[in-house]
């Protein structure tokens, strides 16, 4: 059977059969994977991607020195409100299409195959790329812990050997299935609330002596090397835009949560407006706190808000601090894998990998996509590689992650767009603020997409270069490449009660 025929529908649908299995089956898919997440759980998936305890913490130092204070600052309140808008935007499509492949299905229903595949390619790059950070800013945090509490000296090589353990944690705890991940996840809500409110309270009452609101809110700090003070704000936005990303999460995870079509909307707009609230008192907590700039910037630990916790706290409340700080960010990790399987899965599902037939296979006793998930680990490892000999290497995975994941969000946006009356929307609707909504998303995607390809530091060498957009460029050639190999094979499903017209595009495009 090829993957643009649609299953064969039962003849007789069973009468207990949930409504999001019905829908489903009705854009061309048969449900294999478990049902098993709420309404909570999901909206905990991307809240725990997000995770302003892994994105804000692991680039601070990068904000330190990209703008200072004030970008962090001003820079967290104006991208959560264009982020916003995209989550909104995003989450109206979601409600339309809630399945498994999420932006790449929506761009191939609302645009055609190309779109699907391009968006695909992108969406995964940028999972991957969120393993990678993740994971990586987890082992960084982690080596400064162990410096704090054993005198352990991180190493480039000693700090990846913790980061593959920490990929293996995440592998293993993925293999036991969607309901474990489901459990993790909303523990991880109460445990990032908690501990962001422990955080702020600690470093709010415990040192004698605080930043002015001056400091906080005005002070600009350039060590880009960069003379241009509106470039260097610019490139010091991607901690902000790098923390709001991940939050299609809730739409990877529709085909695995009861009432996809509603709650997995509203899971990526809940996700984000509370990440900002709290993303936004973190940042604040911990300037607010800084008693040594300098010594903050170049902390032995390597790690600049662990130095804020050592200043302010004494050793024995930075150990404590710090752990809250790293089993967050063992959830976030943990939650990335679980949506960067399902879109390997659900990419496999529809022939667009090499050996789609290896990574689309599911246990049958979990339910969960076992071969996507040694994957999605796997390939994140080789991402992360450059941090054994670049010390600026991070910075690209983090961007690989942005300019990957960033420009797939806003293509079923704007396809939607483009569609106008001929989009059905799904339960969970803008209305008429649908276009206006939707096209400043767009206009954000767009420019955050050009900012992070640009160069960080100055003067720009072999060890100072951006490689992000070297990452970027090799995926889009490997796929156009690929698609030339793949495109008979590759396709979406027709939907079951799909118009004519969808039909004869499809039709027209397997050609």
């Amino acid at each position: 059977m090829s993957p643009a025929t649609p299953p064969e529908a039962p003849r007789h649908p069973s009468p207990a059969l949930p409504d999001e299995e019905a829908r489903l089956r009705e854009l061309g898919y048969q449900p294999v994977l478990a049902r098993r997440m709420g309404g909570f759980g999901n909206f905990a998936i991307s809240f725990s991607v997000i995770s302003v305890l892994s994105g804000c913490m692991t680039l601070y130092g990068f904000g330190l020195g990209t703008g200072g204070p004030a970008v962090m600052l001003w820079g967290w309140a104006g991208v959560g409100l264009f982020v916003l808008c995209v989550g909104l935007a995003l989450a109206e499509v979601t409600s339309a299409y809630p399945t498994s492949g999420a932006l790449y299905y929506m761009a191939d229903r609302l645009g055609g195959r190309r779109w699907g595949w391009y968006t695909g390619w992108l969406n995964l790059l940028g999972l991957l790329g969120a393993i990678a950070g993740i994971d990586y800013g987890a082992a960084l945090f982690t080596g400064a812990f162990l410096n704090l509490q054993w005198g352990f000296e991180p190493t480039p090589g000693s700090t990846f050997l913790i980061f593959l353990a920490i990929l293996l944690l995440h592998a293993a705890l993925n293999l036991f299935g969607v309901r474990l991940v489901s459990v993790l996840n909303s523990i991880s809500v109460w445990w990032h609330l908690a501990g962001v409110a422990a955080i702020v309270g600690a470093l709010a009452i415990v040192p004698d002596r605080h930043q002015s609101a001056g400091f906080v809110f005005t002070e600009f700090v350039n060590d880009t090397g960069w003379a241009n003070p509106f470039y260097v704000a610019a490139v010091g936005l991607l901690l902000a835009q790098y923390t709001f990303s991940g939050y299609d999460a809730s739409a990877h995870l529709s085909e695995e949560t009861a009432n996809a079509s509603v709650t997995a909307a509203k899971g990526i707009v809940r996700a984000i407006w509370v990440s900002w609230i709290a993303g936004f008192a973190l940042l604040a907590g911990l300037t607010f706190a800084i008693q040594d700039y300098a010594g903050t910037v170049g902390s032995a630990t390597g790690v600049p808000p662990a130095q804020i916790f050592l200043d302010a706290l004494g050793t024995g409340g930075a150990t404590a601090l710090l752990l809250v700080v790293i089993v967050a960010q063992l959830f976030c990790g943990n939650a990335e894998v679980a949506a960067a399987s399902r879109m390997v899965f659900a990419f496999s599902r529809d022939n667009a990998l090499p050996a789609s037939a290896t990574w689309r296979k599911v246990s049958p006793r979990t339910q969960t996509p076992v071969p996507a998930v040694w994957l999605s680990v796997g390939a994140a490892a080789v991402l992360a590689l450059p941090s054994l000999y670049s010390p600026t290497a991070y910075g690209a995975v983090t961007a690989i992650n942005v300019i990957g994941i960033t420009p797939a969000y806003a293509i079923p946006i704007l396809l939607r767009l483009r569609a106008g009356r001929d989009f059905t929307p799904g339960p969970w609707s803008l209305g008429r603020w649908s276009r206006p909504i939707g096209w400043i998303a767009v206009g954000w995607v767009a420019v955050v997409t050009v900012l992070f390809c640009l160069p960080q530091k100055s003067p720009v060498t072999v060890d100072t270069m951006n490689y992000a957009v070297i990452a970027l460029a090799v995926v889009l050639l490997l796929a156009t490449v690929w698609w030339y190999a793949a495109r008979r094979s590759y396709g979406t499903p027709t939907p079951y009660g799909g118009t004519a017209r969808e039909e004869a595009e499809l039709a027209e495009n397997i050609v």
